[in-house]
């Protein structure tokens, strides 16, 4: 996902992943993918503004992780189904995932 990102854009996006934590100024709660209405079609991961890159495709599923989540409504917007949703009670992602997201980010970490 990130090497869509702009180098402006990277910075933040970098930071947020070392640091595991939202942005401080984000007043909007994260968005949630619901696995049981999803279709996989992969169009909200094309979605996400790349500043954000908060989802991803994660073998049978395709989530999205609250740290990275401005909680903007772009991916709700274009998702076919409508199985997005905002997601007041979130909890932070597991390490697995934070492992791979690093991995992928390209030496964020």
């Amino acid at each position: 996902m990130s090497e869509n990102a702009s180098p402006a854009a990277r910075p933040g996006r970098d930071e947020r992943i070392s640091a595991r934590a939202r942005g401080e100024s984000w007043k909007k709660p994260p968005r949630r993918i619901e696995t049981s209405e999803c279709i996989t079609c992969d169009t909200c991961l094309r979605s996400c503004p790349s500043e954000f890159g908060a989802i991803f495709d994660r073998g049978l599923d395709v989530v999205i992780i609250p740290e990275l989540c401005s909680g903007c409504p772009v991916c709700v917007l274009e998702c076919p189904v409508d199985c997005i949703y905002v997601d007041e009670d979130w909890t932070p992602t597991d390490d697995d995932m934070w492992n791979h997201i690093e991995l992928t980010s390209g030496g964020a970490a």
